[in-house]
């Protein structure tokens, strides 16, 4: 039998860690608009991420990897309505249900319908999950282009 972690000096390889995984780059035609940088648990695989615009230097308003509720999936919302570059969004969808998250603009609450972890019966948004995209270029003019 091994050692424990308390019997070995290097105990920290013994802990788990966020390695940064890969990249998903969100394009408008052929023009990169942002970013969604994934990191994977070494020990459990859970995916950690966070949203990337070009432009926005904002500082997040929370320390460390953030964390999924149970049943939930990292996944990108994207408005079909607006054109401009301000039109996707990172977001913790659930599996099935009734789901309210943000707008872009922080203000606005979007109350849509989800199954299998994707917005359906929305005229205005549409999404994709982050796990079938990762280090891919997604152009968000183009519904059909994510996996």
């Amino acid at each position: 039998m091994g050692p424990t972690p308390s019997e070995n000096s290097s105990s920290a390889s013994y802990e788990d860690k966020p390695v940064y995984f890969g990249v998903i780059n969100i394009n408008k035609g052929k023009q990169t608009i942002g970013a969604v940088d994934v990191w994977r648990s070494v020990l459990t695989k859970e995916l950690f991420c966070e949203e990337k615009r070009l432009g926005i230097l904002d500082i997040a308003d929370y320390i460390g990897m953030p964390k999924l509720p149970k049943d939930h999936k990292w996944a990108v919302a994207i408005n079909r309505k607006i054109e401009e570059k301000n039109r996707w969004k990172l977001i913790k969808i659930p599996k099935e249900g009734n789901f309210k998250f943000y707008d872009v603009d922080g203000e606005t609450i979007i109350d849509t319908e989800v199954s299998d972890y994707k917005i359906v019966n929305n005229d205005v948004w549409w999404s994709f999950l982050v796990e079938n995209n990762i280090n891919r270029n997604v152009d968000i003019t183009k519904e059909f282009n994510p996996k």
